[in-house]
């Protein structure tokens, strides 16, 4: 299962290099193309879990500025 999310940097907000390094740091890998960054669970996770992990996600970039899109597949 993996969660990519798009990445959207606003000019009066936080670098794109420090919103980057806060991804990495849980657990995020950069990756080129359609999505910015992806998230690779261990096992299917169930929709609290995602839930739970979109809010620790925003909860690091909050302001930054940063605005995501989160699409999680199986």
């Amino acid at each position: 299962m993996k969660t990519y999310v798009e990445v959207l940097v606003s000019a009066d907000g936080g670098k794109a290099s420090v919103i980057s390094e806060r991804l990495i740091e849980m657990g995020l890998k950069p990756t080129i193309g359609e999505h910015d960054f992806v998230y690779n669970w261990k096992d299917n996770a169930a929709i609290s879990e995602v839930l739970k992990f979109v809010d620790r996600v925003q909860s690091k970039l909050k302001g930054t500025g940063a605005i995501l899109n989160f699409s999680t597949i199986r």
